[in-house]
């Protein structure tokens, strides 16, 4: 048997500890400090919006016009390269025994020729032979005139010969084409700023997913800044911009315009804000500033805030038809 006092006991022990679990939880949730303070503003009237770092050359993707395996990569990740140094080869083999066989072609097209040219020396002496005879009735008709016809087969064989050696020529030249086109160079001079390719692994043609090589001329710093199509209209070019380091607001740098594309396009950069739209229109405007000032990457996003005047000009008012025709 249990003490009389338990029950009751165990039921205010169960009622406190109700009590204290409700209290506890309508507490309100603390709420979380962010890592760093967002940047803001130091215009009165302004524009924000996301930019990009990227390379002054604009972020090259590089890729190959024709698919194969990777046999040698010639450059790392870092590496300032010139404009036409090697970046990477296509395995070659099979192009490099066609062009032996072309070369073997040709080289046979050309003895060829030569063979042709001594059957026309040789027909056109045996012609002029029988021609020298004063007298036609030392020779017959039919001779005369077979000589002449094996003289014009032998001409016409030989310029065959020589259209076989042009052609063979040309295809040497395609073969040679296309093995120059397994390696791969440096379209400008710039820095490798990606590698997404390793010996061995096979190298698609056109554009995929991810590109091949990145290169970039990072001399100065771009970052293109996608300006919202609500806020374009207020856009000026003459206005002011500045640009904050996301998780540290401290370090800011001024923006110089290099130009404004002035086309709206699809937003591809989304910041994650739950009220921003997939749908969102957006127009590009890049700008320069000092690589040295902050410490910024390519491919980085930025805070950007460019001045606005604060007055909003009127819309017009359509002139009005007076004459009343349509």
């Amino acid at each position: 048997m249990l003490p009389k006092y338990t029950l009751p006991l165990l039921a205010a022990i169960g009622f406190g500890f109700g009590v204290y679990s409700v209290v506890n939880g309508n507490q309100p949730t603390p709420i979380a400090q962010p890592a760093a303070e967002p940047a803001n503003s130091p215009f009165p009237s302004f524009i924000a919006g996301a930019g990009i770092v990227e390379a002054k050359s604009q972020n090259i993707s590089v890729g190959t016009p024709l698919s194969g395996i990777i046999q040698q990569v010639n450059v790392k990740v870092g590496d300032k390269v010139k404009a036409g140094d090697i970046l990477f080869h296509i395995d070659d083999r099979e192009v490099l025994a066609e062009l032996g066989v072309r070369k073997a072609n040709l080289a046979k097209a050309k003895a060829m020729v030569s063979e042709a040219e001594a059957s026309v020396t040789d027909t056109k002496s045996m012609l002029d032979l029988i021609e020298a005879v004063t007298d036609r009735r030392a020779i017959s008709k039919e001779d005369l005139d077979r000589r002449r016809n094996a003289y014009l087969i032998a001409k016409a064989r030989a310029d065959s010969a020589r259209a076989q050696v042009l052609q063979n020529e040309a295809e040497l030249a395609a073969t040679q084409t296309t093995l120059d086109r397994l390696v791969i160079h440096a379209p400008v001079a710039g820095e490798v700023l990606q590698i997404n390719i390793r010996p061995g692994e096979f190298a698609p043609a056109g554009v995929g997913n991810s590109p091949l090589m990145v290169l970039g001329n990072l001399d100065q710093l771009h970052i293109r800044v996608d300006i919202d199509e609500n806020d374009a209209w207020r856009f000026r070019k003459e206005g002011k911009a500045v640009a904050y380091l996301r998780g540290n607001r401290n370090f800011r740098t001024d923006l110089n315009l290099v130009w404004v594309e002035p086309y709206i396009i699809p937003k591809k950069s989304l910041t994650g804000d739950s009220t921003e739209r997939v749908d969102t229109r957006v127009l590009q405007a890049l700008y320069s500033f000092d690589r040295a000032s902050i410490p910024a990457y390519v491919g980085q996003q930025m805070d950007v805030f460019i001045e606005v005047p604060e007055t909003t000009p009127e819309r017009q008012t359509p002139p009005s038809n007076k004459t009343g025709k349509r």
